[in-house]
């Protein structure tokens, strides 16, 4: 059977459609809709993405010459620490909150007096500490919902059910899927989701919405994961010593280890794949940063101008606001891009490095952390096609990075349950 992977990202939803080998068939891209206030984000306009999406997929997958009649299974993933709040009916019922929303310090309060120390869950800018602060807002919600549960629950119109993976930054325990017991205490009783393991059938797909998109009313969705993971299983086989960046709007890395390494007060934490742990964390550095103040075509143009062999005299942290998540965990950690010299060029080389620097002291915390240091590095989104981006992060990594052959998370997303049958 065939199947369909959607990627819930920053910019848009993406769909691809792989064969039952996990090759690559065919893929779609919509825009995310405008949200006018971005401190209310509204959630309909992802599943109205997500539907556009899907349609534009069918359409195009019968323009390549597959039959949608072969898709047997579909899975989602999201952004990492997204959520809302819903009703019964699947509707929200508050504003979404996004990964990097952050100020939270009452609810970090609240959870300091009862979670352990470190944990994953402390901090002002922690995934419980939004769904405590979304509860106030709207009470009487039904479904805490991370942003891949909420898609994949309009999907199958089944409420309650998450992963593992994107449950684990609200605390969940991912050996077991448990919520602990003082985590349980902080909400509302029956709100939050069941945390199941990768790749396992949450239900079919609604027959009314088949129907409308197209799709076979026997499509099993499955549980998925976050917008980083889904990136590593299309980029990288899973073998120990391989490691993805992926080079998006922020810097997300992961490392394949046999052994789980968590240290919440440097935003590291594992993932369970398999036999195997996928260990990282993310950076709010990255493309966002680089797109604040280039254009493609200037990035493209001021790269001609650099030395890559050269480092850069600039000590740069590059950041847009305040606020770090890995290699620390520093919600009032400041930028640092001053000073800014007169020409563009050396300004540019000086956000390479420190982006560089940033990803390599990511890699140094897993190894501090008796992880295993990578022997491959795979390079995933739009940074890594940057030639002399590339040969920075060479020179600071001590390996050279490879580019993946496949990057989007929508791929990765569609082998999770090919993977895991």
């Amino acid at each position: 059977m065939l199947s369909l992977g959607i990627d819930i990202g920053t910019s848009g939803v993406r769909t691809a459609i792989v064969s039952p080998e996990g090759a690559l068939l065919s893929m779609a891209t919509v825009e995310h809709l405008p949200q006018p206030d971005p401190a209310r984000i509204d959630a309909e306009k992802w599943w109205e993405a997500v539907r556009a999406c899907i349609e534009a997929q069918m359409e195009k997958l019968r323009t390549d010459g597959q039959d949608p009649a072969g898709i047997g299974h579909a899975c989602v993933d999201g952004t990492s620490g997204t959520m809302l709040l819903t009703d019964a009916d699947l509707v929200p019922v508050s504003r979404a909150l996004m990964y990097n929303s952050k100020g939270f310090d009452a609810e970090a309060e609240r959870i300091a007096a009862l979670a352990p120390d470190p944990h994953i869950a402390r901090g002002s800018g922690s995934a419980l500490g939004r769904a405590m602060r979304l509860v106030s807002e709207a009470p009487g919600a039904r479904h805490l919902l991370h942003q891949a549960d909420f898609i994949a629950a309009r999907l199958t119109g089944i409420g309650g059910q998450s992963d593992v993976m994107n449950a684990l930054k609200t605390g969940v325990e991912p050996d077991t899927g448990e919520w602990p017991d003082w985590i349980v205490s902080l909400l509302p009783e029956g709100l939050l989701p069941e945390a199941h393991p990768l790749g396992t059938p949450l239900g079919t797909l609604r027959g009314d919405l088949a129907r409308e998109l197209g799709l076979p009313a026997n499509v099993q969705v499955h549980a998925g994961t976050t917008d980083s993971i889904a990136a590593f299983l299309a980029a990288a086989p899973l073998e120990a010593g391989v490691a993805v960046t992926s080079l998006g709007s922020t810097l997300a890395i992961k490392a394949l280890s046999r052994a789980r390494i968590d240290d919440p007060a440097r935003g590291l934490y594992s993932h369970r794949v398999g036999n195997v742990w996928l260990v990282g964390g993310a950076s709010n550095t990255g493309g966002r940063v680089l797109r604040h103040f280039f254009s493609d075509a200037e990035l493209a143009a001021l790269s001609e101008k650099i030395d890559a062999a050269q480092a850069s005299d600039l000590d740069y942290y590059p950041l847009i606001e305040p606020g770090e998540r890995f290699p620390l965990n520093d919600p009032e950690l400041q930028p640092r891009l001053e000073p800014r010299p007169a020409d563009d060029a050396a300004f540019l080389h000086g956000i390479f490095e420190g982006i560089a620097r940033i990803e390599a002291q990511c890699y140094a915390a897993i190894s501090d952390a008796d992880g295993e240091r990578p022997t491959r590095v795979l390079s995933a989104g739009g940074g890594a096609q940057n030639p002399v981006f590339t040969a920075i992060r060479a020179r600071h990594l001590g390996l050279t990075p490879e580019n993946a052959a496949e990057t989007e998370a929508a791929i990765g997303a569609a082998r999770i349950p090919l993977m895991t049958a």
